[in-house]
């Protein structure tokens, strides 16, 4: 069963494995190697696909300073055309949909094979942002361009934490469409059961089955990485944050709790029958914790049964 059809069929088990593309600056000859090494990496993992993130500024989102600063970085489409063409399996692209113009997003969205590519729209990262198409002019042109391309949602756990409403979100945007959700990178299991929670009621009440949620985690090798990921928007309880601290190997740590959470959520997902996946991503460049985020997408592949 390929990725699109665990996902239209609403199945659990799905693994992603997340990438961000190289930077703008690399040359055709350092993404290409960046792709080639990647793809050797991730290979014996029997993963159903990849994500590939579009990534935008950020900080007018959050005033302080960028623990990493930001870099422009190549097209996803792009990357995947040029560079990523051995893969050979299906692939969920983000847009930013902000970024590009309505004929921009429409011509993509034109010109992707339904049966490989899957996408999630973002919009911006704050309401007065300027932005070149809407979050929902990008789903009108959605259902009027390509509605037999999947498409899926963001899910964010602390926005659920703060708002309380963001299992609501996730009910209209399934009904508007949506096959699919990805959270955010998960620290605050806490939050994450509680989302479930809601949105398995939320659907209850609308006579409707939940489709899957897949489930980010990303390892943490450093206190910068750790401080990048609370910029970003991540809940990282203070007992975790203490545990990643003043423990003599933050890497290891937080690979276990990363284990640890993903094996309750999946007993609870499945309590609820909600079903579930796991996409692992790194948010250092760093090859260590890059090696680490690939050992642990190959622990989650066996607690999923593979």
């Amino acid at each position: 069963m390929d990725l699109r059809q665990r996902l239209a069929e609403r199945k659990s088990g799905v693994l992603l494995f997340g990438l961000t593309p190289p930077r703008v600056t690399a040359t055709p000859d350092d993404m290409a190697r960046i792709a080639q090494v990647t793809l050797d990496r991730l290979e014996p993992l029997g993963l159903d696909g990849l994500v590939l993130y579009d990534i935008d500024d950020e900080s007018d989102r959050n005033p302080d300073e960028r623990p990493f600063p930001f870099m422009p970085t190549v097209d996803p489409a792009i990357f995947l055309n040029d560079h990523l063409k051995s893969w050979g399996r299906p692939v969920v692209m983000y847009r930013s949909v902000g970024k590009y113009a309505e004929s921009e997003l429409d011509a993509w969205l034109q010109g992707e094979d339904a049966a490989t590519v899957m996408t999630v729209f973002v919009g911006p990262s704050t309401g007065d942002k300027d932005v070149r198409t809407s979050l929902p002019r990008a789903h009108e042109l959605w259902r009027t361009t390509r509605p037999d391309l999947l498409l899926g949602g963001v899910a964010i756990p602390e926005r659920h934490d703060s708002r309380g409403d963001e299992h609501l979100r996730m009910a209209r945007k399934q009904l508007g469409g949506c096959s699919f959700f990805v959270t955010q990178v998960v620290y605050d299991l806490n939050a994450a059961k509680s989302l479930v929670s809601d949105y398995h009621y939320a659907c209850a009440e609308e006579g409707i089955e939940p489709v899957p949620v897949i489930f980010t985690f990303s390892v943490c090798g450093s206190l910068k990485t750790l401080e990048f990921l609370e910029w970003l928007g991540v809940s990282v309880p203070r007992w975790v944050r203490n545990e990643l601290v003043h423990t003599g190997d933050t890497l290891a740590a937080s690979y276990e709790l990363a284990l640890d959470t993903a094996r309750e959520l999946v007993e609870f997902c499945e309590r609820l029958g909600v079903p579930y996946g796991f996409n692992v991503e790194s948010v250092s460049i760093r090859k260590v914790e890059i090696e680490a985020s690939t050992r642990l997408a190959g622990e989650l592949g066996t607690l999923l049964g593979r």
